[in-house]
């Protein structure tokens, strides 16, 4: 829309770029162009502005096929207006000198003549296919068949449009019959997938029989290990046994040899002792027997001494010097 200002009864529009503005002044062309700005009397000004940027229009619109069947086609037309004085004199486009804004509906003007021209070819293309190859080859063939038909419609030409571009976003058939195309896939996949399922299980349980396998495997040779370990250790106490027994027998022998030898040695020098102490005893008995009495008394007498305990003081009463004179006495009359 053109911004139009009021300055003391005159108005100045200024455009977009995108915008194609015609001024008319009493029948005649004065502005022509694109983004212009200029003054204008509104009583005998005429003004028109077409937009000449790309549009999109969405395009929905219903089918049916050959086998009867209905289906949801969903396009974009992108087009442009390439001649903005054709699409001036063509359609309504005038715009109000004191707003700006459209007089008419010129833009929707245009999308019912694309929507219907594009409907046309599309119906023409799906009436003579089936359901299955308009859902597999559909697309490519309606987008094809539309933009051909929009490029060589020749009220498109006159009214100075130009199709840019075609996109079908969807073709569609009914929900109900949707899903019951989607059934046979769904199954298969749902098969698929249990298959892989089934696999996968199948493979877990010959990894899972390895598995106890690889352990049973791994327990034999481990409880065999253990037989030979405890027979090398029954093997290593018999021998440490019978080395021990060996060398106890040889303690043994050695111990009875050495009390052996210390026994004789001990009676040899037991007899000598004894033999050497009955010599001095005959010795002592040989000299006894040849002493005379006198000395025998003296030898007692100082043995006696000997083994008598010490005396510190003797007390002799006359008891006793009256006996001991007596048997000295005694002895002197037997000398």
């Amino acid at each position: 829309m053109a911004d139009i200002t009021r300055r003391l009864g005159w108005r100045h529009l200024r455009s977009a770029p995108t915008a194609h503005v015609r001024h008319h002044r009493r029948g005649e062309l004065v502005h022509d162009g694109a983004g212009l700005s200029f003054w204008f009397r509104p009583l005998t000004a005429a003004l028109s502005e077409v937009p000449v940027d790309d549009r999109e229009l969405a395009v929905g619109f219903h089918a049916r096929t050959s086998d009867f069947q209905d289906v949801t086609v969903q396009a974009t037309v992108t087009y442009r207006i390439s001649d903005p004085a054709v699409a001036a004199a063509r359609l309504d486009f005038s715009v109000d000198p004191d707003t700006g804004a459209w007089r008419g509906t010129p833009l929707e003007q245009i999308s019912t003549l694309l929507t219907e021209t594009a409907q046309q070819h599309a119906l023409d293309v799906l009436a003579r296919t089936a359901l299955s190859a308009a859902l597999v080859d559909g697309v490519a063939a309606v987008r094809e068949r539309i933009a051909q038909g929009l490029a060589t419609e020749p009220r498109l030409a006159a009214t100075g449009l130009e199709v840019v571009a075609v996109r079908v976003v969807a073709l569609r058939p009914e929900p109900e019959v949707e899903r019951a195309l989607r059934t046979p896939a769904r199954e298969q996949i749902q098969q698929e997938a249990d298959r892989a399922t089934y696999e996968r299980r199948a493979v877990a349980v010959e990894r899972e029989r390895a598995i106890a396998e690889n352990e049973l495997a791994s327990r034999i040779e481990l409880a065999r290990r253990e037989e030979q370990l405890v027979e090398q250790q029954g093997a290593n106490a018999r021998r440490e046994a019978e080395e021990n027994a060996a060398a106890d027998a040889v303690r043994a022998g050695a111990e009875a040899a050495r009390k052996v030898r210390l026994a004789r040695a001990e009676a040899d020098a037991a007899r000598a002792v004894g033999e050497a102490r009955a010599a001095a005893q005959a010795a002592w008995l040989r000299v006894h027997a040849e002493a005379d009495p006198a000395t025998l008394h003296a030898l007692a007498a100082t043995r006696l001494a000997e083994n008598l305990p010490r005396v510190e003081s003797l007390t002799l009463t006359p008891d006793v010097l009256t006996g001991l004179l007596q048997r000295l006495g005694r002895g002197g009359d037997q000398r």
